[in-house]
């Protein structure tokens, strides 16, 4: 396995770690402090990182006087951050066990601990955003240990959950966050999630139209 493919592969699996922590959950003074101290990561908040907002106040402050208030309003009270919300004609969340998400993850036995995750169903933003973690990282094995086919097949699985849910309708959640939000870093997240899940889908497709030929 050559280095560009690890690095391009990791590159993948820290950012879905990232993504599907911010959006599961509100901010601690810790996980803040490594954003701002790691310059490739903040580079994705570019709005962030110049709101004056941060010379005013510690990020104590600024975490329960503004972010957890932005997080709340985006991902608990006003927007709904659930696939079947988006994608059911009568808008109604899909909590059951009739879930095609939860199907599927039942299928791979990634298991969802709604109450842990203090979510209400498996297709939660998070929770999507967690399995293609666990995929990509399942893929990086298979790469690592020279099973080109588990890891093709895992591949063949991104491609298939982005295009049948991640892509019918985080787009549309993330563009209301975006126009939502009430704090640079929550507005950051959101254009930049909505960047990479349309990078990483282009780069499955790609993968998908030459055959899944890895440069190995």
């Amino acid at each position: 396995m050559n280095d560009d493919l690890k690095q391009e592969q990791m590159a993948r699996i820290n950012i879905y770690a990232l993504l599907s922590r911010l959006t599961m959950s509100e901010l601690d003074e810790g996980l803040l402090k490594s954003i701002e101290e790691d310059e490739n990561i903040l580079s994705f908040f570019p709005t962030y990182k110049t709101w004056k907002k941060r010379d005013k106040y510690t990020r104590k402050e600024l975490i329960e006087q503004y972010l957890n208030v932005d997080f709340t309003n985006l991902f608990l009270l006003h927007l709904i951050p659930y696939e079947s919300f988006y994608i059911r004609e009568d808008q109604m969340m899909e909590t059951g066990g009739d879930n095609p998400v939860q199907a599927i993850f039942n299928a791979f036995e990634f298991k969802v601990e709604l109450d842990k995750a203090r979510v209400m169903a498996a297709d939660h933003i998070g929770i999507e955003l967690e399995f293609m973690y666990e995929l990509c990282k399942a893929e990086l094995k298979a790469l690592e240990d020279g099973n080109t086919q588990i890891a093709v097949q895992l591949a063949q699985l991104q491609y298939g959950f982005m295009k049948d849910h991640i892509i019918e309708w985080m787009p549309m959640y993330l563009m209301n966050v975006k126009n939502e939000s009430g704090t640079a870093f929550y507005f950051d997240l959101a254009e930049f999630t909505l960047e990479f899940i349309m990078s990483d889908f282009q780069y499955l497709s790609d993968l998908k139209e030459k055959e899944y030929k890895y440069t190995v």
